[in-house]
């Protein structure tokens, strides 16, 4: 065969051969799609619209590191898909979603656990793998064989929370809490957790419950619960309630009545506890010595990644959705170079089959990725940040923590 010598003989080929076959043009600029589900509107669109952050920057830095290499370099592209703020609308958003492109390979999302549970029903039918960031057991307990939750469920966060809190307490204000008050929403990863501490982790921890109060968020007036905790007067306040507004409404009551940081430990449940919005809404005084439980947050090893994300979403630090979010996209890319496909069943085997302690992996607590049969993290943890001075910072463990903590000695 004669190789032409005119410099613009290759193009002029390449560009005929397209015209001719055009499967051939597209498959060398093969995309390879993710989704993320999350609530985009509603009173939970903030911790959304982190997920989606998180899930953008983990595209754009495959995509610059040479793509799907086991895939020809295959690039990622980021379908974003609005969960809404119920159940229902979360279901049809995963049904337009695998409707409209059926050649989706993964996904993640939906961020609070009865969105999850939704958008799973769908994707579990598709044989969709995808990454749950959400804690309910149920998600996982289902027998479905597509879903892999990447953080700890409800029963083992809440294993986590008291345990990891009672030894923070002990170390840092020298006695460990006796007692201890809830407040809790009737969602569905915030009662799971309930149910695992009443079971056994209040009486594996000593801690005797003064206070247990179960309301259906959103609140409109924290007046009656905040008068419990007073007569109650626990050593710990833990409130299992998702919404910020609810957080805020909750915190400022406490504030009112006298039972302010100076006072009473007060432990949050949900991302929406580190979100700017905290201290925007409440102010450094009311926010300061507030702890929050989390199943991920940027450590030391990660200050480069932290500071590309704050300096192109101009956020003033990266928490947890998003650093979640990051994460799972990534798992998703190691998933698709194991399988060397995008063939959904081959992902799905490859997530199955994963032992990851390095890569992906050191974006998740524990530093280790690996699934049992129900699809759930078998290394899955827990850190505790605190507000210090209009900043959440990581506290506990003291390995990973670049502050010490803030405790209430009596």
């Amino acid at each position: 065969m004669m190789r032409s010598k005119r410099p613009g003989a290759a193009l002029a080929i390449s560009a005929a051969l397209a015209m001719a076959w055009p499967g051939l043009a597209s498959s060398q600029q093969k995309e390879v799609k993710m989704a993320v589900v999350a609530p985009l509107s509603g009173p939970w669109a903030r911790a959304g619209e982190m997920m989606r952050q998180g899930a953008e920057l983990a595209v754009e830095d495959i995509n610059r590191a040479g793509g799907i290499k086991a895939m020809g370099g295959a690039k990622a592209r980021l379908i974003v898909a609005d969960a809404g703020d119920t159940p229902e609308k979360a279901r049809n958003a995963a049904q337009r979603l695998l409707a409209e492109h059926p050649d989706l390979v993964g996904g993640t999302g939906a961020w609070l656990s009865s969105f999850t549970l939704a958008v799973t029903e769908m994707t579990e039918r598709a044989g969709l793998p995808w990454l749950a960031n959400s804690f309910s057991d149920q998600i996982t307990d289902r027998g479905f064989t597509h879903v892999f939750q990447t953080g700890p469920t409800a029963a083992k966060l809440a294993e986590l929370s008291l345990a990891t809190t009672v030894d923070m307490a002990t170390k840092a204000g020298g006695t460990a809490p006796g007692t201890i008050g809830l407040i809790t929403e009737n969602t569905a990863a915030p009662l799971g957790m309930l149910k695992t501490m009443r079971e056994k982790e209040f009486a594996r921890n000593r801690l005797k419950v003064v206070l247990d109060e179960v309301y259906t968020p959103p609140l409109s007036d924290a007046t009656s619960l905040v008068q419990r905790v007073r007569s109650s007067r626990p050593d710990l306040l833990l409130v299992l309630a998702t919404g910020i507004q609810d957080n805020k409404l909750l915190i400022e009551k406490l504030n009112e009545f006298g039972l302010g940081r100076n006072r009473l430990p007060l432990l949050v449940l949900g991302a929406q506890a580190a979100a700017p919005e905290f201290v925007r809404l409440l102010g450094k005084d009311l926010t300061r010595g507030t702890m929050a439980i989390f199943s991920v947050w940027p450590t030391k090893d990660h200050a480069a990644l932290v500071s590309r994300f704050k300096e192109k979403y101009k956020e003033p630090w990266m928490g947890q959705d998003p650093m979640w979010s990051y994460g799972d996209i990534w798992l998703l890319k190691q998933a698709l170079e194991d399988a060397g496909s995008s063939d959904r069943e081959k992902v799905t085997a490859a997530l199955r089959g994963m032992d990851l302690k390095d890569g992906p992996a050191a974006f998740y607590t524990g530093n280790r990725v690996r699934f049992d049969e129900k699809g759930r993290r078998l290394d899955a943890g827990a850190v505790i940040v605190q507000w210090q001075n209009a900043m959440p910072v990581l506290v506990y463990p003291p390995d990973q923590a670049v502050a010490e903590p803030e405790w209430i000695r009596k």
